[in-house]
């Protein structure tokens, strides 16, 4: 039997965890409930894992799941920051990350990149690059265009003075394509990047 508090959180921890696709911090908790105090909030969650409808992992807060549910296949753990400068100091992280929520959403596809166009902007052969499906884009953006109905690309888009549009490689040994407009239809924007090793 459940007190009114804890059918509260129970119900928004479920909803934190089906939207989000991780659970919430217990600071998330009592903003979503009305509980100021941490120490209150921990005593509820613990009182609902005592009643066996909540499970916590070993990775802290982030791994709390609902009982019963099986932890979802292809998260990975977020272990912590790593420095590509000066080197910082390793603190283990507490949260794990699912690739394919962070990178999925509507109108989003993936497209496997061929060529070395766009080297300069870290984007190799083989790269599996994530699109949003989108009809125009800012200057700077990198788009996927369809030049002419026929031939799709990868490039910088740029609008120029004249009306034209600029499809800048991220290469120095090429040169930009330049188009009427229409002959330019953006079919998305890169709003990520997947690479194997």
């Amino acid at each position: 039997m459940l007190t009114s508090l804890e059918e509260r959180v129970l119900q928004f921890v479920t909803r934190y965890i089906t939207g989000n696709g991780r659970a919430p911090t217990l600071e998330e908790i009592g903003a979503g409930v009305g509980l100021r105090s941490k120490g209150t909030v921990h005593r509820y969650v613990q009182s609902l894992i005592g009643k066996g409808h909540l499970e916590r992992g070993p990775r802290g807060w982030r791994s709390l799941r609902l009982a019963g549910e099986t932890p979802r296949r292809g998260r990975l753990p977020l272990a912590g920051r790593i420095a590509a400068g000066r080197p910082i100091e390793a603190i283990p992280d507490q949260e794990e990350v699912d690739p394919g929520a962070l990178f999925a959403g509507p109108n989003r596809y993936v497209l496997e990149v061929k060529g070395d166009s766009m080297i300069e902007a870290g984007i190799l052969d083989g790269d599996l690059v994530v699109i949003e499906h989108r009809e125009t884009a800012d200057d700077g953006d990198i788009v996927v265009a369809l030049v002419d109905g026929q031939e799709a690309t990868l490039k910088r888009l740029f609008h120029l003075p004249d009306g034209r549009i600029e499809l800048r490689p991220e290469n120095r040994a090429m040169g930009s394509l330049v188009y009427e407009p229409e002959r330019i239809a953006i079919q998305g924007v890169l709003v990520g990047q997947f690479r194997c090793y």
